[in-house]
C-alpha cells in the first residue's frame, strides 16, 4: 500500500520578501525529494504591544500557519528575518503561543533546519540561526544544519552557514539571491525532506 506524502512544514516570516525567497528555494528542494510535499506558511505581523494585528487571513502569499501544520508535518523549516542578531517578534511571539505542542510532544524527534536573511553583510546571520534553534531543541527536534560537503559553504562571499540557509539583501533588501545561496537553500530543502524519509522508514 502508498504510503502518503510527507509534510514538510516551511515557517517563515518576511517583511520585504528575501526571507520569502529562501523558503521558497527551501520548499523547492523539499519537493524535489519524491514522497514529500512542502507546506509553505507565515505568521502575522506584531504590534508594539505584541500582539498580533494582521487581517486573519493574509492578502497574499502563505496563509498563515496554525498549529495543526506542526501536528500534520513531518519536517519543519523555520526562517526570519535578522532583528539584532535575534529572530524577529512575529517568530518569537508564534512559539510562545506553542506551550500545549511542547506539553504534548507534538514535534519530539522530527526533523528541523533554520534559515535567515540581513540587511548587512554581517549583521547576525549566525546569532540569529542560533537563537532560532532554541524553541525548537525545547520542542524536542532533531535540528540540522549545512555539512561542508556542499562546496558553496567555502565559496560564497554573501550569505551561507553551517547553520543554516541566509541571504544578504542588503540595506535596501533588493539584493538578488546569488547562485551560491541559491544552492545552499535548495540543499538546505533536500536534507531536510530525505532525513524525514529516512526517519519514517526507520519506525
Amino acid at each position: 500500500m502508498n504510503q502518503p506524502n510527507l509534510i514538510i512544514l516551511v515557517l517563515f516570516y518576511s517583511r520585504h520578501g528575501a526571507t520569502r525567497k529562501l523558503a521558497e528555494l527551501i520548499a523547492q528542494g523539499v519537493e524535489g525529494v519524491p514522497g514529500c510535499d512542502a507546506r509553505l506558511r507565515t505568521v502575522p505581523a506584531v504590534s508594539t504591544v505584541t500582539e498580533a494585528t494582521e487581517a486573519d487571513v493574509p492578502a497574499e502569499g502563505a496563509p498563515y500557519v496554525e498549529l495543526d501544520d506542526l501536528r500534520d508535518c513531518a519536517g519543519l523549516a523555520v526562517g526570519s528575518p535578522t532583528r539584532f542578531g535575534n529572530m524577529a517578534a512575529a517568530m518569537k511571539y508564534f512559539w510562545d503561543s506553542t506551550a500545549t505542542e511542547w506539553l504534548a510532544g507534538t514535534l519530539a524527534g522530527k526533523p528541523a533546519c533554520v534559515f535567515t536573511s540581513t540587511g548587512s553583510l554581517h549583521g547576525g546571520q549566525e546569532s540569529t540561526l542560533l537563537s532560532m534553534m532554541i524553541p525548537l531543541f525545547h520542542h524536542g527536534l532533531m535540528v540540522l544544519g549545512l555539512p561542508y560537503t556542499n562546496p558553496e559553504l567555502m565559496t560564497t562571499a554573501s550569505g551561507g552557514t553551517p547553520y543554516g540557509a541566509s541571504h544578504w539583501s542588503g540595506l535596501d533588501g533588493k539584493k538578488t539571491i546569488t547562485e551560491d545561496e541559491k544552492r545552499l537553500a535548495l540543499a538546505l530543502g533536500r536534507r531536510l525532506a530525505e532525513t524525514a524519509v529516512k526517519l519514517r522508514a526507520a519506525a
